[in-house]
């Protein structure tokens, strides 16, 4: 019986799967230094925030299990009932994260188109409401870097501090989603804290390109990470022995860091591939980090026929918004993979 290929899977860097290594990571930890993260105990999760708060510049870190978590602990912190907070329309905050913002902080959100997912100072300035009784008060700005539904847009760090300008003459706090941060620092040469200065929290992830099964973690003053952690704990994110999954992410961090622009070299090769059909649509050079986000419309088929029509080739893509797919490369997918997906491509 002949085996069955396994599928090559570009619907997200979500998808990577712990190699021995990071397995090896969790199994290898010393026992008398894993304790209990809501008592404040365990030794590898409190070096770990230290070191990451470091990295950023940050006064302390907390360890979250989710992007989501980490984005709706800074609203939670940075807003109150009753506020406002602008972000960019495809942010993943309005788009992807269940309307927690309106749920578990009882704000409202403002949405303003950008260029690639980018949002001037200008067009912020615009937005802040006037102060009256009838409306609600801005309170948060968030920004996305990289950004997700943009097609992995990098932020420009001359526009980051206008914008931080901006918030700081208006007495308005700045929140950075900066789930793929790290492929934004890969991909530009800047460190992470060059970003990280202008905002008053920051959230990162472990667990996309990097590769941790699991973890992201918060970043800001230690009086919102005070503030943050209880509410951590009240949505039930408090972790007992932490450093299981702490291990893996700091495993991922020191190991898997700097071969994101392998992912970026993956993706530009695919981008092109996809420019030299005339079925497919997009600016191959605007491609900057690990996610191609293609116009299909020129096919004649659907975001979601395209996704089926990949399928039956054994590639997995993802449908972003209407008439468009996504293809997302990580470190589990091989030179020869993209070779693959160059060729269907080709051949649609």
């Amino acid at each position: 019986m002949l085996e069955k290929r396994a599928m090559i899977d570009l619907r997200s860097d979500t998808v990577t799967k712990p190699s021995p290594e990071m397995l090896d990571a969790a199994r290898t930890l010393d026992p008398s230094k894993i304790g209990d993260d809501v008592f404040g105990e365990d030794e590898l999760t409190n070096e770990f925030e230290r070191e990451v708060a470091d990295l950023l510049g940050k006064e302390a870190g907390l360890f979250v299990p989710s992007g989501t978590m980490a984005n709706q602990l800074a609203i939670k912190v940075g807003a109150s009932e009753g506020d406002e907070v602008i972000c960019e329309t495809g942010a993943h905050v309005a788009n992807y994260e269940t309307a927690a913002p309106a749920f578990l902080s009882r704000v409202q959100l403002k949405t303003l188109d950008g260029d690639a997912g980018v949002l001037t100072a200008e067009q912020i300035a615009e937005a802040i409401r006037p102060t009256a009784d009838w409306y609600p008060r801005t309170s948060l700005v968030a920004l996305e870097n990289t950004h997700n539904r943009a097609g992995g847009a990098i932020y420009p760090l001359s526009e980051i501090e206008r914008v931080y300008d901006l918030c700081k003459a208006r007495r308005l706090r700045l929140h950075l989603d900066g789930a793929r941060l790290w492929n934004a620092c890969v991909a530009t040469g800047a460190k992470p804290k060059d970003y990280a200065r202008f905002f008053d929290t920051v959230s990162v992830c472990f667990s996309k390109g990097l590769g941790a099964p699991i973890g992201s973690m918060l970043l800001g003053a230690k009086a919102d990470i005070e503030k943050a952690r209880r509410y951590r704990k009240m949505w039930g994110g408090g972790m007992r022995q932490a450093s299981v999954v702490v291990a893996m992410a700091k495993f991922a961090l020191e190991n898997n860091y700097e071969r994101l622009a392998l992912d970026h070299q993956r993706a530009k090769a695919l981008a092109r591939a996809f420019a030299r059909n005339p079925k497919f649509r997009l600016d191959a050079h605007r491609v900057q980090t690990n996610i191609v986000a293609v116009d299909v419309s020129p096919s004649g088929f659907s975001e979601a026929e395209v996704v089926e029509r990949f399928k039956r080739r054994g590639i997995l893509v993802s449908s972003i918004k209407k008439n468009f797919i996504r293809v997302v490369t990580h470190l589990g997918v091989s030179s020869e993979d993209i070779e693959e997906v160059s060729h269907v491509v080709q051949t649609f």
